[in-house]
């Protein structure tokens, strides 16, 4: 059998340790894997990964030593053409062109959805891994990524919070998340933050003058808030303007992660998760599996249709809330 494997979306930390998981466990079984370059786009363009000696099939030597590097060694994009049925079409007659018989793609909504799309005119197998940095699809507890983008946030409020304290400041630090508010509840919890402003519950400014006002006559000298990039409120900015507006008593600033949160060397929690998942996805393939997620839910490795990975927004555990306000108060 020969199996294809792709990243697409945007890129998580682990995503090379999925992809060596993937060729390292497929070869181990006698079957080949070809590596295509750049998501669906690439996959249109017939960009295939070259091996050490000129080939189109991936070896051990193609993952040596990656597992600990972030970004992805396959590179990701996004492609409009793939989301037109032309686009589907010649997708498809590529894959059967190269006699390709399975699909691994690691990545996000956006890449189940097109490989849902894929599945109504090619009848390989597709089994995905989820690779995002939101962890925001249904089907698995954690997606890959995620740890270390949470890792990546944290490590950067605690330096934030020197200066909070040196200048009595309110930092506003926006994290990704367009609606998940994982990374901000997370972020906020583990950095000691008093305030997470997610997509998942209503941001009451009024309310949070209020209690700032409270940390005042607690002589509170900084504050730390995370925003998640997607809360109803428009992010930090809006968010600093009306705390400002509505008689905020701290001086504050803005400071948005961006896409630093996608980037470094995973955290030891995603290689493992992505190994696992990478290894699980190649068993289900073998199995005649096809159309479903490889996710960990309570430790135990699970298969979720694509649709259902998709179907609704994740919510945060409301455990998690509580604890954040027991901590911060």
């Amino acid at each position: 059998m020969r199996i294809g494997v792709f990243t697409s979306g945007g890129d998580a930390p682990g995503m090379n340790a999925c992809i060596r998981a993937v060729v390292r466990s497929a070869l181990a079984a006698g079957h080949e894997v070809a590596g295509i370059s750049r998501g669906y786009s690439g996959l249109l363009a017939e960009d295939f990964l070259r091996s050490e000696d000129g080939g189109r099939r991936m070896t051990l030597r193609s993952v040596s030593d990656i597992a600990r590097r972030g970004g992805t060694i396959l590179h990701t994009s996004r492609s409009q053409e793939f989301r037109t049925e032309a686009g589907l079409r010649k997708a498809a007659d590529i894959l059967r062109k190269h006699e390709i018989d399975a699909l691994i793609p690691i990545g996000g909504d956006g890449t189940f959805r097109g490989a849902a799309a894929l599945a109504r005119f090619w009848d390989g197998r597709i089994v995905g891994c989820p690779g995002t940095i939101d962890n925001d699809l249904l089907g698995t507890d954690y997606t890959i990524g995620f740890a270390t983008a949470v890792q990546t946030a944290v490590d950067a409020v605690d330096k934030l919070r020197d200066t909070a304290d040196a200048h009595e400041r309110m930092f506003l630090v926006e994290v990704m998340g367009r609606h998940c508010g994982s990374i901000a509840l997370f972020c906020a919890i583990a950095s000691g933050a008093e305030i997470a402003a997610i997509p998942e519950t209503p941001t009451r400014t009024d309310e949070i003058v209020r209690l700032l006002h409270e940390f005042v006559q607690r002589r509170k000298t900084s504050v730390m808030m995370i925003v998640a990039e997607g809360d109803e409120q428009g992010g930090a900015v809006e968010l600093q303007r009306q705390l400002q507006e509505l008689g905020c008593p701290y001086e504050t600033r803005v400071l948005a992660l961006g896409h630093l949160q996608r980037g470094g060397s995973p955290v030891f929690s995603d290689r493992i998760l992505a190994s696992r998942l990478g290894d699980f996805a190649v068993r289900a393939v073998l199995e005649g599996r096809t159309g479903v997620m490889a996710g960990e839910i309570g430790g135990r490795l699970v298969l979720t249709p694509f649709e259902e990975t998709y179907a609704a927004h994740r919510q945060v555990d409301p455990e998690d809330m509580r604890l954040l306000q027991i901590m911060a108060t």
